[in-house]
């Protein structure tokens, strides 16, 4: 059995400490944050995990196989390198870190240490969106034309980081996932409402190879809660809800069908009057999908990775690439590019 150490337990920590007590080939070894009470709290709902109120602590124990890192952004890169230093295998909530020269930095320490290297990109282990990748390889909506995706909640508004660097990173890691590709071109444009400096609104626009759109609306200051992405292709589109109990996944036949008139030689349309657009509405499917918690299947990974030696699905490059895209997007927000 893997011993795993949990360092932060704060909004995100106690869902990952439900999921690390209960996997195959690990267990819930120890806790770690700066707070007692939190300590005490989590000591009464593990007993027999470990406590401790200092990342040291978890570093100098000979017992801990693996950390898993769920403390504010600006830690993540000490702590992460700190782990790895200590000869232990790390998975880090995202963002990897606050610079692609940090992430460079952990993804060499791992490679001398030889340890995994892993970052929560949570969505990449969800069924939904794994089955919507399904449908763009398989061809099956034709060539794929633009992507937007709407994340918006009136929900916790953080100080430490702007709404980009808080949501996007799921996005990006979504979009990187079904395209395989990284956008050439970044835009972003943002709105600081509610502290000045901090954006609680932004937009962001990509342009990925193959001449694929993408379009990203983010906000923490939105009455609605709404986690919907839509893939427009050319011969069927896709609607991803995550907010949606029974059809996370709705597929549309719908698209627009040129049709030529009259004989016409092999090669392109080179007039507008030589085809006419025919919209066509087919019926919307709505598949079956066999639905765990994204989290559990991530933890579940992070262990199968240690245990076989195999690279995990969103490893440290994956990490790097996602961070490379948020600092580009800060950089349009910023007025830099």
């Amino acid at each position: 059995m893997l011993n795993i150490a949990l360092i932060g337990l704060g909004y995100w920590g106690p869902n990952l400490a439900r999921n690390l007590a209960v996997l195959s080939g690990a267990r819930l070894y120890a806790v770690c944050d700066q707070r007692t009470e939190r300590l005490e709290y989590f000591a009464r709902q593990y007993p027999g995990v470990k406590t401790m109120s200092n990342a040291a602590e978890v570093f100098a124990d000979p017992e801990v196989d693996a950390v898993v890192i769920a403390t504010p952004v600006q830690t993540h890169f000490d702590l992460a390198a700190a782990t790895l230093r200590a000869g232990k295998h790390v998975m880090v909530e995202k963002p990897l870190a606050q610079t692609s020269k940090q992430c460079e930095e952990l993804i060499s320490l791992a490679e001398v240490q030889k340890r995994i290297l892993m970052v929560g990109h949570v969505f990449i282990y969800n069924a939904a969106v794994r089955k919507v990748k399904e449908y763009i390889q398989s061809g099956e909506l034709g060539e794929i034309y633009y992507i937007y995706s709407q994340r918006l909640n009136l929900g916790v508004i953080r100080q430490d980081v702007n709404a980009l660097w808080n949501f996007c990173p799921h996005d990006f890691s979504i979009l990187r996932y079904w395209l395989e590709s990284t956008p050439q071109r970044v835009f972003a444009h943002g709105y600081s409402y509610v502290q000045p400096g901090i954006e609680d609104v932004v937009f962001v626009t990509m342009d990925f190879p193959n001449g694929v759109g993408a379009n990203v609306h983010i906000s923490w200051l939105d009455p609605n809660k709404l986690r919907k992405m839509t893939v427009v292709g050319s011969e069927k589109m896709v609607i991803y809800d995550d907010v949606s109990a029974d059809a996370k996944v709705m597929v549309y036949d719908k698209g627009v069908a040129k049709k030529p008139q009259g004989e016409l030689s092999l090669g392109s349309y080179e007039t507008f009057g030589q085809f006419q657009l025919l919209l066509r509405a087919g019926d919307v499917l709505i598949p079956k999908i066999d639905f765990q918690e994204p989290l559990k299947a991530e933890c579940q990974h992070f262990v199968d990775c240690i245990l076989s030696g195999v690279q995990p699905m969103t490893d440290g490059r994956e990490g790097l690439e996602v961070v490379r895209m948020l600092e580009a997007a800060q950089a349009s927000l910023n007025g830099t590019t």
